[in-house]
């Protein structure tokens, strides 16, 4: 009831300036229409999808008559954790030394960040094909997890130390300034107060990096492969949710099961963001 009032409240004073009020609406309908279409795509997925979610399609092994999902749910998990294992940290500890450490003016700085929008823009098939060649033909890992993984880290990197730096920044340098005034050093500062306050902005932008590997498909298919067995070690191909997905949509004979597979691919990406919020919660409390 009062969210209602606040809205008409607004309504009544932007009616003063007839351009604000434009302004006001325009805003408020794309709000709307973003979230009318997030709510039509989630509620079709799971239309198409729910009644085709079988016991068959988590078998453990695939073949033919049941197009088993499980092995490529345990390889996306498997790509998901070891991209993050090799992002995360290096573009965590890029970012505190951006802002923590480095100089203003510092031409290192303008080189990194220059070098970090511009990966951003590439397309994800560029990085397949980087991949392919470097990691899956120049150091001969073959069509692997670990060849995947690693193309999808370095994908992913400037995302996470975008977000991060802008985390960091978000800090008050009051809490810097206090922490030196009690004689705690700049490695103490950074660690114990910059940082954690910083972690809701982390995670958003692991959870936004996590979102990009689960739907990634042109840059592993170049490099992961697309066997559809659990990978018996890192050197052993896989394929991925999304992968899978697009071979059962394009061989149209599996088109059901495709949606099924959108049905766990979007239950799993909502988990991992619940389980974030829930760190980031306890962290901060903590």
């Amino acid at each position: 009831m009062s969210n209602r009032k606040t809205f008409f409240a607004r309504i009544k004073e932007y009616q003063k300036n007839p351009f604000s009020l434009l302004l006001f609406l325009l805003v408020m309908s794309a709000a709307c229409l973003t979230f009318f279409i997030l709510v039509f795509l989630i509620f079709y997925i799971l239309i198409k999808g729910l009644p085709y979610l079988t016991p068959s399609l988590f078998a453990l092994q695939y073949n033919s008559e049941n197009v088993s999902l499980f092995p490529a749910m345990i390889t996306t998990i498997i790509i998901t954790a070891m991209a993050l294992l090799i992002a995360a940290p290096v573009g965590i500890f890029a970012s505190i030394y951006l802002v923590e450490y480095a100089q203003k003016g510092n031409k290192i700085v303008e080189v990194v960040r220059l070098t970090s929008e511009t990966l951003s823009g590439i397309p994800s098939i560029v990085y397949g094909l980087f991949g392919l060649l470097f990691f899956v033909t120049r150091l001969q890992w073959g069509f692997s997890i670990l060849s995947g993984a690693c193309t999808l880290a370095i994908m992913i990197l400037p995302l996470i130390i975008r977000t991060t730096e802008e985390a960091l920044k978000s800090v008050p340098d009051t809490w810097r300034e206090a922490s030196f005034g009690l004689g705690a050093g700049k490695l103490r500062t950074v660690f114990k107060i910059v940082l954690p306050a910083a972690i809701p902005g982390i995670l958003a932008g692991i959870i936004l990096a996590i979102g990009r590997i689960v739907g990634e498909t042109a840059a592993l298919i170049y490099t992961a492969g697309t066997v559809a067995k659990i990978p018996e070690n890192v050197f052993a191909s896989g394929r991925t949710l999304a992968i899978h997905m697009y071979a059962l949509s394009s061989e149209g004979l599996y088109t059901n099961q495709a949606y099924a597979t959108a049905v766990v691919l979007l239950i799993i990406v909502l988990l991992i963001n619940m389980f974030s919020a829930f760190v980031a919660k306890k962290l901060m409390k903590g």
